[in-house]
């Protein structure tokens, strides 16, 4: 199983938040930390606030803050609300256009394959993944 950078960006957004629950980030902050461009967590910010992990306020002060509890968010819900087109083509909700799909043997191995990686995800809390805030260096006094 491979997930998207998208996916994977907004995993490690919502880790950061999850180590400082009561904190408020400002995307430049999140992209410096991970090396990641601010122009893309922009665009997975917005996606986690539309699909109700984070919260978000614009303006001077603002930034963004997860909307519940980390032990209330699974990896699996975020990877599910999140993650592009299905595995493979068969099992689009339309079948897609595969020409084995009739006698194919590899469609119910792949679907327990993915089932099995789901529920890993679905059995993990957010809280359980938190990364906590880098830890600041003291000042070198001489």
């Amino acid at each position: 199983m491979r997930l998207t950078s998208f996916t994977d960006f907004a995993l490690r957004a919502l880790m950061r938040l999850a180590g400082e629950p009561d904190r408020s980030f400002a995307t430049n902050e999140i992209a410096a930390e991970f090396g990641i461009s601010r122009n893309h967590l922009a665009k997975v910010v917005r996606d986690l606030a539309d699909s109700g992990f984070i919260t978000t306020q614009r303006g001077v002060g603002g930034g963004f803050m997860l909307a519940r509890p980390a032990q209330s968010i699974t990896i699996g819900e975020v990877v599910r609300a999140l993650e592009g087109p299905p595995l493979v083509e068969c099992f689009r909700e339309d079948g897609g256009n595969c020409v084995l799909r009739p006698r194919c043997r590899l469609k119910a191995k792949l679907a327990a394959a993915r089932e099995a990686f789901m529920r890993e995800l679905d059995a993990t809390t957010l809280a359980e993944c938190a990364y906590p805030a880098p830890a600041r260096r003291s000042p070198v006094h001489a």
